[in-house]
């Protein structure tokens, strides 16, 4: 399966963010910010905006004295024991976390051996999940995630997914003609979520980054009520902001 080649500013703040975290693991006695500067090149502000997330996430700590060290989550995730878990754990908890700070259902999907899955997601009783009247593997054209996977394979994928699920019509808005469905998955940029406006359910609006690590083809998504639109771009950006520490685990 081919990708598409541009990255994502995801995948920029997740490069920077290895540097950084390979920086502070050669210092078992801990490292001062200012000596993460000159060995990683980054400018200092940026630099101070990935090591909060980075603290955030339980990826490095910091000494009493303000030195750095590595931390649980980073132990955890390199550790030789069930690794698989703590990625699943580690995600889910960031689910549940991004899901609060969007009011929001969230999700992370997979594009495996030509199909999508959602692998994980976090509900809850102010922020339902999208009800699946129709199987998400037949609906890649109608939904946020699904075209945010789509996005990101070559044409000659994209036409195999399509021969094996044909696009129906879910809804007025559906997109059903394949070339006008090819066209916008072509324009859209890497860097910009991708919406579904009722494009899967009436009355559900969602939206998704990509998340791709490696050759493998991820993407991170929300879903919002109707009555909650207004809420979709500001939480969509949200989204994009979040998407490093879940990309940053499964690169790990």
């Amino acid at each position: 399966m081919a990708l598409r080649p541009e990255p994502t500013a995801p995948f920029h703040s997740v490069q920077y963010a290895l540097r950084v975290l390979e920086t502070v693991a050669k210092y078992t006695g801990g490292v001062s910010e200012a000596q993460i500067v000159r060995e990683t090149g980054l400018p200092a502000g940026h630099l101070a905006h990935l090591l909060l997330m980075l603290r955030r996430e339980e990826y490095v700590e910091r000494t009493g004295d303000g030195a750095y060290v590595t931390g649980e989550a980073l132990t955890l995730l390199s550790s030789g024991g069930d690794r698989k878990q703590a990625l699943a754990a580690k995600l889910q908890r960031s689910l549940h976390t991004l899901r609060d700070r969007v009011g929001a259902a969230v999700y992370l999907s997979s594009y495996v051996d030509g199909e999508i899955r959602i692998t994980q997601y976090a509900d809850g009783p102010r922020t339902p999940k999208v009800n699946e009247w129709v199987d998400f593997r037949s609906a890649a054209h109608a939904t946020a995630l699904g075209k945010c996977l789509l996005t990101q394979l070559d044409q000659d994928d994209r036409r195999d997914h399509l021969s094996r699920h044909r696009t129906a019509r879910l809804t007025s808005r559906t997109i059903t003609n394949e070339k006008v469905l090819f066209s916008r998955l072509a324009a859209q940029p890497a860097t910009v979520p991708v919406l579904d406006l009722q494009e899967y359910a009436v009355g559900t609006v969602c939206a998704a980054v990509p998340i791709t690590a490696g050759r493998s083809v991820g993407s991170l998504g929300l879903s919002l009520p109707l009555e909650h639109a207004h809420r979709l771009r500001e939480a969509a950006d949200a989204l994009n902001r979040h998407a490093t520490p879940m990309l940053l685990s499964l690169t790990l």
